[in-house]
């Protein structure tokens, strides 16, 4: 599972790029991307450009980081996702938890 993390400028924003796979073999890495020995953001951002396959481990991973982010809907960011993938973001909801674009 190849995932990177990139900060903004300004430190404010956390960019994650996703791999091809977004399952339970990501949980450690994806830990590590964003909890590790980074300071705290204000965005995190998922980029799921890559990643054609997510399964419901994924959701709950989006959600310990939507939770560690603060919880607020602008806290955490998807991006670049596939029309599979947001069919099921959307119908988990997750369009109400956190921003989808």
């Amino acid at each position: 599972m190849s995932i990177t993390s990139s900060a903004s400028v300004d430190g404010k924003t956390l960019h994650i790029r996703m791999g091809q796979r977004f399952d339970f073999s990501a949980h450690s890495a994806l830990r590590a991307a964003y909890a590790g020995d980074r300071p705290r953001f204000d965005t995190y951002i998922i980029d799921l450009r890559e990643t054609t396959y997510m399964d419901s481990s994924a959701l709950g991973m989006l959600l310990q980081l939507k939770e560690f982010a603060g919880g607020t809907t602008r806290s955490l960011q998807i991006k670049n996702s596939n029309a599979s993938i947001r069919e099921i973001l959307s119908v988990a909801n997750f369009d109400q938890l956190m921003q989808i674009d």
